[in-house]
């Protein structure tokens, strides 16, 4: 059987839960919503063992602090023994608008420190992520802030349906492959 490890990328704390930079836990927790599944404590964080079209699809939610992101990533990967193209990183993205999804089977982490994380602890840059925009709407020298800041108001409004979007963005990665799921979702 197939397994899939999808990673939702964020920061634990009531500090940091409406976040722009938690957005991989708001896309993790739509999709064990949307496959009727609900998250455990487990080693290095929040687990969801689910399948999904007969595949089997573990969904965590580190609890490392995005800096330590690898250390989950790559704890889980070894013991389920779960191949690097079939796991799926979530995380912000400052370089797309809000709400664009970019999904892409491999690339450097654009300065994510999540995504750097894993690098190291991968040894690769050889694995899949989704980047939800959260634009970048801030002063110069204001990022850390601003990726730290809660969603503004107008922002809310659509952010639940982009959340929903993306959580069917991860569906069609495990069923359909990663090259049909950026065809369909990139860009949108």
């Amino acid at each position: 059987m197939n397994k899939y490890l999808i990673v939702g990328l964020g920061n634990i704390g009531a500090e940091y839960e409406n976040t722009r930079h938690n957005i991989g836990f708001l896309i993790a927790d739509r999709l064990g919503e949307k496959l009727s599944a609900n998250f455990k404590s487990s080693n290095f964080g929040q687990l969801c063992e689910t399948s999904y079209k007969g595949r089997k699809t573990l969904i965590i939610k580190p609890d490392t602090y995005m800096n330590l992101s690898g250390n989950a990533v790559n704890f889980w990967i070894n013991k389920e023994n779960i191949k690097l193209k079939n796991i799926l990183i979530l995380c912000d993205d400052l370089s797309l608008p809000f709400g664009t999804l970019r999904m892409k089977s491999k690339g450097s982490s654009a300065g994510h420190n999540g995504l750097k994380s894993i690098e190291i602890s991968l040894q690769t840059q050889q694995y899949p992520r989704l980047r939800f925009g959260i634009g970048n709407d801030f002063i110069k020298g204001q990022q850390i802030d601003y990726v730290m800041d809660t969603w503004r108001e107008e922002e809310q409004l659509i952010l639940k349906e982009r959340v929903d979007f993306s959580a069917e963005a991860v569906k069609s990665f495990i069923f359909a492959g990663i090259n049909n799921t950026m065809n369909e979702f990139n860009g949108k």
